[in-house]
């Protein structure tokens, strides 16, 4: 599978399995994204960055980064140091995906102003992360 940002300045492709989508709500994801973040997850083994001629990467807590285009903005991905895996978002891949939204994180630090689906998985261990 392939991604990208929307200008096309950093190129990925995954090839090993990805985990279903993970809606995150914490205050972050929020205010870099413009509301939750839809994310999947990548072994890093399996992730290779094709073009990264626009990549930045922020660090947006300590030991966390999000990369993203310098170029068109596009958040991208989510990487905690130390770990074997990237976060990879959802809205990057080219379709179609075949993936569905697994559960919900976070979500006592949602937006007020939006209601989550009926019948969504609420992660009780991430409720709260601002």
């Amino acid at each position: 599978m392939k991604g990208s940002c929307h200008c096309g300045a950093v190129k990925y492709e995954l090839t090993g399995p990805l985990r279903s989508i993970v809606g995150c709500h914490c205050s972050q994801c929020r205010k870099i994204s413009g509301h939750f973040v839809a994310a999947t997850q990548s072994a890093l083994s399996d992730f290779t960055l094709t073009d990264e001629s626009g990549l930045k990467w922020y660090v947006s807590s300590p030991g966390h980064r999000r990369g993203f285009c310098g170029t068109c903005g596009s958040s991208l991905f989510w990487h905690e140091d130390g770990t074997d895996h990237i976060s990879i978002m959802a809205g990057t891949l080219d379709g179609p995906t075949g993936l569905v939204m697994g559960r919900h994180i976070h979500v006592t630090s949602k937006g007020d102003y939006y209601a989550l689906p009926k019948g969504e998985v609420i992660d009780q261990s991430a409720l709260k992360f601002s």
